[in-house]
């Protein structure tokens, strides 16, 4: 059973955040919706509140604005008052709508490398395109306890806990997160370095 709590409010502060960095780059939402891939209407919906963005969709629209998505978190949070101290119980978390999926981000805000710890459940996939990872000059994942596997292309890696993977960010590709056990979570932090 995960002890990681829902950050209050974070949905109105992720869609505040989105407007603020689509608008600070001077694009409209068609704009936005060409560069990411994601339709206007889902963007305006999200921009307003009204639906919860799933990871790839977050995947995307950070990737749109070169941002890795726990800084574009981090920045949402960010947004209710900076530190350079990141509390546990202030940490950012986020859970995926369509899977579960729960993403703490657990550096301050700005920190290299960043820090995320991911919680994902049984069975779940989560994927992102490799337009997410080009703005990375890095990007390392450390198992913390059960099964993960990882999917780059074609190629796939069974980590447990307490393998590290280091990903191939000279020509990346999507990947995905692939928990294989029907029953239990796996934990697992992710470092991001940006370019």
């Amino acid at each position: 059973m995960s002890t990681m709590l829902e950050t209050p409010g974070l949905d109105t502060l992720i869609a505040a955040r989105i407007r603020r960095e689509r608008e600070s780059r001077g694009w409209s939402i068609a704009e936005l919706a060409a560069a990411s891939g994601v339709s206007r209407a889902m963007i305006s919906k999200v921009e307003r509140a009204e639906a919860s963005p799933t990871a790839s969709l977050l995947g995307r629209l950070s990737g749109a604005f070169h941002l890795t998505v726990s800084t574009l978190l981090a920045r949402a949070e960010a947004d209710a008052g900076p530190s350079r101290i990141a509390r546990a119980a202030a940490q950012p978390l986020w859970t995926d709508p369509a899977t579960g999926y729960r993403r703490r981000a657990v550096s301050p805000p700005g920190a290299e490398p960043e820090l995320v710890e991911v919680e994902l459940p049984p069975g779940a996939r989560v994927a992102y395109t490799a337009d997410s990872m080009t703005f990375l000059r890095g990007h390392v994942v450390w198992v913390l306890s059960g099964r993960l596997v990882v999917e780059e292309g074609a190629e796939e890696s069974l980590l447990a806990t307490g393998d590290c993977l280091a990903f191939d960010l000279v020509a990346p590709k999507g990947h995905a997160y692939r928990n294989p056990s029907a029953s239990r979570p796996c934990r697992y932090l992710v470092a991001l370095h940006r370019r």
